[in-house]
């Protein structure tokens, strides 16, 4: 997802605040969206147990080992890769000047942005949803596919909508019960979660239905994710990572501090947590019960945290200030060595997403008002 005017300028920064926080709930930011289009077919220009000892924030190639290697990277600038779709297709937003330039004052200077398809073999865009005056991202795709969970922006606070993208009828998780979504993800195939502005936590399902979940109302929640039968999360009283049981409706504490984000596992049994700790951070690795922690990195600045989908990988990315000059890097941690490889180099905040096969990982980086995304390929 220029050298904007001052009174120009509160619009990106608006822009990456809004990401920033709703990418932050996935380990996809630090302490936390790509070219030009003409008619048709577009190209873009190329504890409860102490947590063992953390690794280095930046491993050795040859500590690393040669258990995965990076190998070409694509490049594609000014488009923010969010999903896969397929090992060929990614769901992008990106700018949409068809539509002309903001109506708003303050977004005058912008365009649209509008969601796509795009393909990397054929280099064609598929058009998935565009709109006048507003940005569309953070599109995420249900895990069959069927179903695209999004969200729509201006100037205020964003509005998520759910999307058949067999029909491309479309819905807003509003409602008088729960306020609106502060933030939304998949909980399954046919239901999104997230935090209401009313307090407690919200579910919304496939066919439109929207509720507050009984058990959570009133309370401020911040980070909210349901694994299987329990929904895992933080309050603005406390950064503690607590537990709900949707079917005993019982409350339990993990024992686990200073929590910014919950990575679920693919299969759900374990966890990847994001901690600050003072000037630092720390990605932990735990069961869902909070038992056999283990800290995968620590450092002054971590993001871009997923899962591979076979569960072996984790990719996330680290900066740090070396000789007075800010870095940053995306690295992949082997769950079965034990150890990372750095994949690539970057210049700011970066989020990541893996291929279904996991050969390919695609990340986006985030530098001041300008972002850009690039696809490794990987090799065992």
């Amino acid at each position: 997802m220029r050298t904007p005017t001052y009174k120009l300028a509160i619009v990106p920064v608006l822009m990456m605040t809004l990401i920033a926080c709703s990418a932050e709930q996935d380990g996809n930011a630090i302490a936390q969206e790509p070219g030009n289009s003409t008619a048709g077919v577009v190209t873009p220009t190329e504890p409860v147990q102490t947590a063992e000892p953390a690794k280095s924030a930046e491993p050795t190639r040859e500590a690393a080992g040669p258990s995965v290697t990076a190998g070409e990277i694509g490049h594609y600038e000014d488009i923010v890769i969010s999903d896969w779709m397929d090992e060929d297709t990614v769901v992008v937003s990106k700018e949409n000047d068809k539509l002309g330039k903001m109506s708003l004052e303050e977004l005058a200077d912008s365009y649209p942005k509008s969601l796509y398809f795009y393909h990397l073999d054929t280099k064609e865009f598929e058009l998935i949803k565009e709109q006048e005056n507003v940005f569309l991202g953070d599109a995420v795709l249900s895990s069959d596919n069927r179903f695209l969970l999004y969200s729509e922006f201006s100037l205020g606070d964003p509005v998520y909508y759910v999307m058949d993208l067999g029909s491309k009828k479309t819905f807003s998780i509003t409602g008088d019960d729960i306020a609106g979504a502060m933030s939304a993800r998949w909980a399954d195939d046919d239901t999104v979660i997230g935090p209401a502005y009313s307090g407690g936590a919200f579910t919304a399902s496939t066919s439109g239905k929207i509720g507050a979940v009984e058990g959570l109302s009133g309370e401020g929640l911040v980070v909210v994710r349901q694994i299987k039968d329990k929904i895992y999360y933080t309050s603005n009283s406390g950064e503690s990572l607590q537990t709900f049981d949707l079917n005993t409706k019982e409350k339990a504490a993990l024992k686990i501090d200073h929590v910014g984000s919950v990575i679920p596992s693919p299969d759900g049994d374990r966890l990847l947590v994001l901690q600050y700790k003072d000037s630092a951070q720390a990605l932990l690795l735990t069961d869902t019960d909070g038992g056999n922690q283990k800290i995968i990195v620590e450092g002054t600045e971590l993001g871009g945290v997923s899962w591979s989908p076979d569960q072996r990988m984790i990719a996330y990315s680290t900066s740090a200030d070396g000789n007075g000059t800010a870095s940053a890097a995306l690295y992949v941690y082997d769950l079965e060595s034990g150890k990372s490889i750095k994949v690539a180099d970057a210049t700011g905040n970066l989020t990541s997403s893996w291929s279904p096969s996991g050969k390919q990982l695609a990340y986006t980086e985030w530098s001041g008002d300008q972002s850009s995304s690039s696809v490794v390929q990987l090799k065992d």
